[in-house]
This record gives structure tokens, C-alpha cells and sequence, in this order.
């Protein structure tokens, strides 16, 4: 991979997988030249003939960064593979190809959240720039829902007390008022502040914070 690209698709510390590039279209001379193009961007790209296919590779679903996808396909179309990996919760961005592209399906498929929708005979530049978008946004959004997960396996190690005192930080209320609210002591909750700090592995309110709302458990 050029050094350049190497660099602005690092992945952070939480992405487990390398970007993978997926290419679904039926026409095997459409779908090796998509696949040649987009392997001089130096990614990794696998290739399959129908959507069929594509889902009966889990590793391939599981690392995929951009589905490059052809509409109508003979079995599961296009559309109806998009559909079914929304209802599946995967985020992947999907790029769609087609020759036979209307208003409608285009209007469709963008409502259900494509990245794009190119028309074939398409610009292998634009292809090639949107690709390397949707791997980054891809990346983003992985990292992402990984931090989250983490912060949310390090809240589930608080006891319910340092929950309570962790809500009153949040929230912005002083040692004492915790300790009134919760009729403890000041130095049991200073005591509880220091283990939410160290259980949450942050080392400032502000930094606690910011990890807690990415869950979404608490409110500021």
C-alpha cells in the first residue's frame, strides 16, 4: 500500500480488521476491471459474481469497509441485499453500479443510506475517490462503535454505588451534594470518585464525561 494512503487509513487502536473493499456484480469483465481499479489504491479487494455469494462470506461481511454493488443481479438483487444488511444493523457504506439506473431506484437506495450511486459507464476517478471516502467514513465509524463498546464493558465493572456517584459527577454536583443525595459520607464518595476514575481510565471530570455521553447511559 502507497505510503500515503498507508497513513490516512492507519487504523486507531480499537479497528481490529484491515479495510477490505467488496465488489458484487455479475458481469465477470465489469467486475475484474472494478476490482483492478480499485486494487491500485493499494486495498484489498475480494470479488463475487452475486450477493448470494458476498453473504455466505462472513469474514468478507465482517471486514468489508465499501460494498461496491451492482444493481439488478439474477437471485438477490442489489437493492435487496442493501436491505437486508440495514435490517441486519451493518453500517458498511455501499456504492452502487448500475447501467440501469432511474430516478426512483436511485432515490430508493440513497433513502436506505448508500454512499453513492454511480452510473454505468462511470468515471474511474470518481469510483476510485468515492471508494477511498467510504473506507475512511467506514474506519470512522468503527472506531467508533468500538470505543463505545469499550466505555460500556468498563461502566459495567462499576458497582451500583459508583454508579450513583458517577451520575452525580456527570451531572456536575460537588462531593457534598453526592454525599447528601446518596446519605453517605464525603469520604465515601471521594472514595467511589476515585475508583469510577480508575475503573473508566480517564484522568480528568471532563474526560469522564465525554466517555460516559458517547454511550448514551447518561445525560450531562
Amino acid at each position: 500500500m502507497p505510503h500515503s494512503l498507508r497513513s490516512s487509513l492507519q487504523p486507531a487502536p480499537f479497528m481490529p480488521v484491515e479495510p477490505l473493499v467488496c465488489v458484487v456484480d455479475d458481469d465477470d469483465a465489469v467486475r475484474l476491471s472494478i476490482r483492478l481499479l480499485i486494487e491500485t489504491l493499494g486495498l484489498e479487494v475480494r470479488a463475487f459474481a452475486t450477493a448470494l455469494d458476498f453473504l455466505a462470506d462472513a469474514q468478507a461481511r465482517e471486514a468489508c469497509h465499501c460494498l461496491v454493488l451492482d444493481v439488478r443481479m439474477p437471485g438477490l438483487s442489489g437493492t435487496a441485499l442493501q436491505e437486508r444488511l440495514v435490517r441486519e444493523g451493518n453500517p458498511m457504506p455501499i456504492i452502487f453500479v448500475s447501467a440501469h439506473g432511474d430516478v426512483p431506484m436511485v432515490a430508493r437506495a440513497m433513502r436506505e443510506g448508500a454512499f453513492d450511486f454511480l452510473q454505468k459507464p462511470f468515471n474511474d476517478q470518481v469510483l476510485l475517490d468515492r471508494v477511498l471516502e467510504a473506507v475512511q467514513h467506514a474506519g470512522q465509524t468503527r472506531r467508533l462503535r468500538l470505543e463505545v463498546q469499550e466505555v460500556e464493558r468498563r461502566l459495567d465493572s462499576l458497582t451500583q454505588r459508583e454508579r450513583d456517584v458517577m451520575s452525580g459527577m456527570i451531572q456536575g454536583r460537588l462531593n457534598k451534594q453526592i454525599a447528601e443525595d446518596l446519605g453517605i459520607s464525603m469520604k465515601t464518595v471521594e472514595q467511589h470518585r476515585a475508583r469510577v476514575m480508575e475503573k473508566l481510565q480517564v484522568a480528568s471530570l471532563a474526560e469522564l464525561v465525554r466517555a460516559a455521553l458517547k454511550t448514551g447511559r447518561f445525560e450531562a
